[in-house]
């Protein structure tokens, strides 16, 4: 089967404050393997311990602010979103669109990569996008995240600058990537 051919296996829907129980260990499971080998285990740790716990998971869940989507390959909750209207991009980064939403998080289990799951998911960032009343969409992802970049450019998003990441002792450069929704 193709990429695209698993597509309408994957089911999409909106995450909400009851799915923080099981969104704080799946993200944090999927960030640690996406970036654990590049990184020192005790500042990926802490930061995990901060962004992925259950409590902040609920929290993002519940604000207005934030769309939550989850992904499901059959019942297997297999990817995630997060946007967020109430991040500006970087200044020094000039984002495409009138008005551009903030993908903070797009994150897919690596067991289920190459399967269709990340552009189902992208598709509904973009009807999310839309619904909100934005035009296009910016995100960052650091600059060593080779996968991510060329999904991303796949997808239409350019770099249009650079921005920082503090991960403990550790300060990453990341792209900041853009693009209009047609």
């Amino acid at each position: 089967m193709s990429q695209t051919e698993f597509a309408p296996l994957v089911h999409i829907r909106a995450g909400t404050e009851q799915d923080a129980e099981l969104l704080a260990p799946f993200a944090r499971r999927v960030f640690d393997a996406t970036f654990a080998a590049d990184n020192d285990p005790v500042a990926l740790g802490a930061y995990m311990d901060g962004a992925f716990n259950v409590a902040r998971q609920r929290e993002e869940l519940g604000n207005p602010a934030c769309t939550v989507l989850l992904a499901y390959m059959h019942d297997t909750l297999a990817a995630w979103a997060l946007l967020r209207d109430d991040v500006a991009p970087p200044n020094d980064s000039p984002v495409p669109g009138a008005r551009p939403l903030y993908l903070n998080r797009f994150y897919v289990d690596h067991a289920w990569h190459g399967r269709g799951v990340a552009v189902a998911l992208m598709a509904a960032v973009h009807e999310a996008t839309r619904a909100r009343g934005y035009d296009a969409l910016w995100l960052s992802t650091w600059e060593r995240n080779t996968r991510a970049i060329r999904f991303y450019e796949r997808e239409g998003f350019t770099v249009v600058g650079t921005t920082w990441f503090q991960l403990g002792e550790e300060l990453q450069r990341d792209y900041v990537l853009g693009r209009t929704l047609d």
